[in-house]
């Protein structure tokens, strides 16, 4: 059975700057694990790699099993990887209603227009959100907002989930009660999870394993399958 993730060789570069390996990773299908290092360290061009947002420079990619990029190449686009991903600070649309930035993602996803009422009060019950459809995300406060980051990344079914520090702007409380949300729906759903973070003592409770990036590298890190 082929890993979530395979990535054998990966580098990614900037001009003749290179920002990332080269690494070789393997992440099994339902593994939670954690990426942390340094500021600088490679670890959100890793995740922008995996999205399918930026082509490597060298090495490969593959998602459960198919073959999702290549030198110079994104073979399979973003909206065919099965990915979904969750930014500190949510990246929301300012002028978008909490229903209607689920519809958007629905649509983006292509979920057929009929079955989107039910998704979107699906995804609200699953972040506890139901009541809210018709507010802004300046009037959400800092958790649930997060929450509202967390179910449009859940829009479209993701099989791999990127979290790059989701819990960054949160006070403790919040975080706490978001790490028990993620770790409720892993148990539930089923993804696989690649989590940046900068303290890994925080979310050790939902990891499954934790690898280190220093200057674009892995640091001792899990071999590749053969």
């Amino acid at each position: 059975m082929s890993p979530a993730v395979l990535v054998r060789g990966l580098e990614v570069r900037s001009g003749a700057a290179r920002l990332l390996g080269p690494l070789d990773l393997a992440v099994e299908e339902g593994e939670h694990v954690l990426l942390v290092g340094p500021s600088g360290s490679g670890k959100t061009t890793l995740l922008r790699a995996l999205a399918g947002l930026v082509a490597p420079a060298a090495g490969t990619l593959e998602l459960f099993g198919a073959r999702a990029s290549s030198p110079g190449k994104v073979d399979l686009c973003p909206e065919r990887r099965g990915v979904g991903m969750l930014f500190q600070g949510g990246g929301l649309w300012p002028h978008m209603s909490v229903a209607r930035t689920l519809r958007f993602a629905l649509s983006a996803a292509g979920v057929p227009r009929g079955a989107r009422p039910a998704r979107v009060r699906e995804l609200l019950e699953r972040v506890e959100l139901i009541g809210f459809d018709e507010r802004l995300p300046g009037t959400l406060s800092g958790g649930e907002a997060q929450r509202l980051a967390l179910a449009r990344a859940l829009a479209a079914s993701p099989r791999l989930l990127l979290l790059d520090e989701p819990l960054g702007p949160l006070d403790a409380e919040l975080r706490g009660s978001l790490l028990g949300m993620l770790a409720n729906l892993h148990r539930d759903l089923g993804w696989t999870a690649i989590h940046v973070t900068h303290d890994p003592a925080e979310a050790a409770r939902v990891a499954t394993r934790t690898v280190r990036l220093e200057q674009g590298r892995l640091v001792a890190p899990a071999p590749a399958r053969a």
